[in-house]
């Protein structure tokens, strides 16, 4: 039945005609029809009177709107009855339109918050025209509505917030969202259906100040929001496109892709900052001459060196920066390296290659864990599980480990620190921790203290070919962008072009295995012009574990027997207890002269 009735007057030549006009507005496609025996003119009204309605603050329904011009056998001619059907349609606003509605206006940016302030002040406008009233506001800063093909939706707290305030709406007209534009509801059309699922199934209108509005419980509305989405993240995918070709063309050419700064350079990603590369060049070198990552960025943090961002320093974020490729001016994209970058380098290819391996060395431990307090911890070898042929998951030798858990027995020497072997700590060799470090450091110094001991190790650190190496690593870049080329081509299958990277890829890791060798050998360097016992004592833990792992091997046999070790004197029990060298084997590492013993006359 018709909800709004008006009447005008039609002319015939110069006699006026009584029309009645009736509107009617009903479920179906959405859409404006006129009926009556029209012309063109008044067949084309729909435009203008649906622009004159809106700009008069009046709303138009998302449903199928038909407007009859009565009686039918009577021709209309001409736009005289815009006016009517305006007046029609206020007369239908005022008589039936519903209570003001209640809305949850949701609101979104991507970075930052800036714009979240426009996007609430034209939505409270529009909110405003159509006569609503906001009830709730939901915020998500930061936050993109975007996903990648077959990553998931995007974390939304906010937005998962109002879909359970959607969910726990019981009002008799349900509440309906606001939004500045459908894309800021959602760029993820996979997502989008359960927003349509919830709006759907409680009628909840949706209103946007930019990109209209969407009845949900409509074919038509599911419709308009669907293709809405699709297009906004059509949108943000091209874009990505766009980026990312810009960015393999910059990478391509060497050129800094922009961001924050890096740490050792100026804002312009290509100046060197002298200060901040000194210190790397000092981090890289200590980390190869054994200090940890953990103990350089405790005394960065100590020494109030802050990162390009102004955060302190931890071990993690110390390690990401050394493992940088920009470092040794290689420019990298998409975690490959493509070639010679435009900025200078602050560490030699060789070094930061060394730095590298070590880094990523799967028998290294990476997680921090507690300081270290012993020398041998990890270090000293079990002699049972080596007699025994016992291996670690990396092929390693069965070691040590100092633990506070004592020496077993009675009195105080359940406190005493003691190296257990990792597989059995008590059928296997026990030793008082003190001890055996002591006798370990003083056999270390007596030997380091031998002219042309340390010029002979530290020697091997320069093999005369870490040039050559950096050239052939030029030159298998060089083979795989050709190779790839040829794929495209149509000139390489893809078993053949994978046989070929696979025989590439080994032959970098053996070059960064020979200057990783090359490089760790540098943790002798300070006592090539020292006294031995002086550098000894100026080194922290972690270089003192370094060199004892380039110079010597520690093995610790079974006792031959309880009690006190053959020639033991009270004067060595006071500083020594009970402990037996005889059951320490100390061998030199391959390459360096027989390690001598202190207790040898």
């Amino acid at each position: 039945m018709p909800v709004a009735r008006t009447h005008c007057v039609g002319l015939v030549g110069v006699t006026g005609r009584l029309v009645e006009v009736e509107a009617d507005v009903g479920p179906g496609i959405a859409g404006t029809h006129f009926i009556g025996l029209l012309d063109t003119a008044i067949s084309e009204a729909r435009g203008r009177v649906r622009s004159a309605l809106i700009n008069s603050r009046f709303a138009w329904p998302d449903a199928r709107v038909t407007v009859s011009l009565f009686p039918a056998t009577l021709p209309k001619r001409g736009s005289i009855f815009d006016f009517a059907k305006v007046k029609l349609w206020q007369t239908w606003y005022m008589d039936y339109s519903p209570s003001p509605r209640d809305y949850v206006l949701y609101l979104r940016k991507s970075k930052g918050r800036a714009g979240i302030a426009r996007q609430r002040r034209d939505s409270t406008t529009h909110c405003d025209r159509i006569g609503g009233r906001i009830v709730a506001e939901f915020v998500d800063a930061d936050r993109t509505a975007f996903s990648k093909v077959g990553a998931g939706p995007s974390p939304r707290d906010d937005y998962q917030a109002m879909l359970e305030y959607l969910r726990a709406d019981s009002r008799p007209l349900p509440v309906g969202v606001l939004a500045w534009h459908a894309d800021r509801l959602h760029r993820d059309p996979s997502e989008s259906e359960t927003f349509i699922t919830v709006c759907a199934a409680g009628r909840h209108p949706v209103e946007t100040a930019r990109s209209g509005s969407y009845d949900l419980t409509t074919p038509t509305g599911r419709k308009r929001f669907r293709n809405d989405v699709v297009d906004a993240a059509y949108e943000v995918d091209h874009m990505i496109e766009r980026i990312e070709a810009a960015k393999t063309e910059a990478a391509r050419e060497g050129r800094w892709l922009g961001g924050r700064r890096p740490f050792g350079y100026e804002p312009d990603g290509v100046t060197i900052r002298p200060s901040e590369a000194a210190l790397l060049q000092q981090a890289a070198e200590d980390f190869l001459a054994g200090r940890s990552l953990n103990s350089i960025a405790k005394e960065w943090s100590t020494r109030g060196i802050t990162t390009s961002t102004g955060t302190t320093w931890s071990m993690m974020q110390l390690r990401r920066v050394l493992l940088r490729p920009r470092n040794a001016g290689i420019m990298e994209h998409r975690g490959e390296e493509v070639g010679r970058a435009e900025w200078p380098a602050v560490l030699d290819e060789p070094t930061w290659r060394a730095v590298c391996a070590l880094l990523n060395d799967p028998a290294r431990k990476t997680t921090p864990g507690p300081a270290r307090r012993w020398l041998g911890s990890g270090i000293y070898e079990c002699g049972v599980c080596g007699e025994a042929g016992q291996r670690d998951e990396h092929g390693r030798a069965i070691t040590m480990i100092a633990a506070t858990s004592g020496m077993g027995g009675k009195g105080d020497r359940s406190s005493v620190p003691a190296y257990r072997c990792r597989l059995d700590r008590h059928a296997h060799p026990i030793r008082n921790a003190e001890h055996l470090d002591k006798y370990v450091s003083m056999v270390a110094i007596e030997w380091l203290s031998q002219p042309g001991v340390a010029a002979t190790f530290t020697g091997r650190g320069d093999d005369g070919v870490a040039r050559a190496r950096a050239v052939e690593r030029e030159a298998l870049r060089t083979r795989e962008t050709e190779a790839a080329e040829m794929f495209a081509a149509g000139e390489l299958t893809r078993t053949q072009l994978a046989a070929m990277n696979a025989k590439w890829a080994a032959r970098r890791a053996e070059l960064d295995q020979a200057d990783a060798a090359v490089a760790r050998v540098s943790a002798l360097t300070p006592f090539r012009d020292g006294d031995a016992a002086r550098v000894w004592e100026g080194l922290d833990l972690d270089q003192r574990r370094a060199v004892i792992r380039e110079i010597m091997r520690v093995v610790v046999l079974p006792s031959k027997g309880r009690g006190r070790p053959k020639g033991w004197t009270p004067e060595y029990g006071k500083e020594w207890g009970y402990f037996d060298p005889s059951s320490i084997r100390i061998e030199h590492q391959e390459g360096a002269a027989p390690v001598p013993s202190p207790t040898d006359e």
